[in-house]
């Protein structure tokens, strides 16, 4: 079910590593960010657009995860946005994304993954400021909607994973604290931030999540083990 959480802009959680899609209304009709996971689970996120009774004029993924590269026919045949970088790391990573869906979840429109296309200059009906950074995954984007208050973060400042560093690519020691720093500035103009998996974070629970990943992050590069109570419900 749909949960309002700022004006015009509604999540709905799966049970799926407590995945969490967004709803943001924009000028033209409805965006939909990371919609997800499981086939029901899209089904009943149309059902619930359909009560709402506005369009679904296009899509946005954050990164090119497999779990934030999915669609369902019912939500139309509209443009689906990344950044470039996302959009071409998708468009590349495909194959594996669709075989990684069907090995972790049940009735996903394969054919329907990762058709993603970059975010024209004009914004492409996609609402507030594309923050784009490279930590966790290369092309990954906040969206910061400062007149509605609220911060879509994607993967990052969850309260039920832990800051997962991209393996593949050198740097992320440096990259991810960086992305940090220019999304807590984002986040000065914020009430609500929305990570790609777990609870909305409100009020002081905003600045907890940055000091929680920070923290985590310091752990790291001293060489210890992170003393961070996410870790055991990592999925």
């Amino acid at each position: 079910m749909l949960n309002e959480v700022a004006d015009g802009v509604w999540v709905r959680q799966s049970e799926w590593v407590w995945s969490n899609t967004t709803v943001v209304r924009g000028e033209a009709g409805l965006v939909l960010v990371d919609p997800g996971i499981e086939g029901a689970e899209l089904a009943g996120l149309a059902d619930d657009l359909d009560r709402l009774g506005i369009p679904v004029v296009a899509g946005f993924s954050t990164h090119p995860h497999w779990d934030h590269l999915l669609w369902h026919p019912r939500f139309g045949d509209v443009p689906r946005y990344a950044t470039a970088a996302g959009a071409q790391a998708a468009g590349e990573a495909r194959e594996r994304a669709q075989a990684m869906a069907a090995e972790s979840a049940s009735g996903i429109p394969l054919d329907l993954i990762g058709r993603l296309t970059p975010l024209p200059a004009d914004g492409g009906g996609v609402p507030g400021e594309i923050i784009e950074h490279d930590a966790h995954a290369v092309g990954h984007a906040a969206v910061l909607l400062a007149d509605r208050g609220v911060l879509l973060a994607g993967d990052m400042l969850s309260d039920v994973l832990i800051p997962l560093l991209d393996p593949r690519r050198p740097g992320q020691e440096s990259v991810y604290p960086a992305a940090l720093d220019r999304l807590e500035e984002a986040a000065r103009h914020v009430d609500v931030v929305i990570p790609g998996h777990g609870a909305v974070a409100t009020g002081p629970e905003v600045a907890a999540r940055f000091a929680a990943d920070r923290a985590y992050l310091d752990a790291v590069r001293r060489g210890e083990e992170p003393a961070d109570e996410r870790w055991g419900r990592r999925a």
